[in-house]
């Protein structure tokens, strides 16, 4: 495999960074009793298509998808921030301490909410504080009251590195 340079950083540590945040689901099932979709508890308003302050909440996904990504942030905080995080919590923390997931972060560029506890992120994804993904596509859900990077994030990662998990 060829190694190109970009401003310093090789594109192999750049995808190997993407594959350990990508792989890391990878060890647990996403799947569960509704056919592979995500369990997730939302507050319900079917009718609405943004939620009640959407200011409010596009500055908490902003925050918990920053924070989530964040190297620096405890496993514990981060299963609070993820999308039915306590069935993924061996796997945070089983990546947590990878040189590589230590130098990857996350930058929110844009949210358009698909409903009231439904949004569609899009963010680069940094290492080492340069970009190597940007204009990536994610989702974000409102669960138990907090909006949470959700596990179709994850799985959509793991598609990008070309690694087939059931449930996914």
């Amino acid at each position: 495999m060829d190694v190109v340079r970009r401003g310093g950083r090789s594109r192999l540590a750049v995808l190997g960074a993407v594959a350990v945040l990508a792989l890391a689901p990878a060890l647990v099932s996403c799947s569960n009793d509704n056919g592979g979709k995500s369990g997730a508890t939302v507050s319900p308003s079917p009718s609405a298509t943004v939620p009640t302050d959407p200011v409010a909440a596009k500055a908490q996904i902003t925050k918990n998808w920053t924070a989530f990504f964040d190297p620096k942030t405890p496993v514990a905080e981060k299963v609070k921030l993820l999308e039915n995080g306590e069935q993924m919590q061996p796997v945070l923390g089983a990546f947590a301490g990878d040189k590589n997931a230590a130098m990857t972060s996350a930058k929110v560029t844009g949210i358009e909410f698909t409903s009231a506890t439904g949004a569609n992120v899009t963010y680069d994804l940094l290492v080492g504080g340069t970009p190597a993904l940007t204009g990536s596509q994610g989702t974000s859900v409102f669960q138990n009251d907090t909006w949470k990077v959700s596990v179709k994030t994850l799985c959509g990662l793991v598609e990008l590195s070309g690694v087939t998990v059931q449930g996914c």
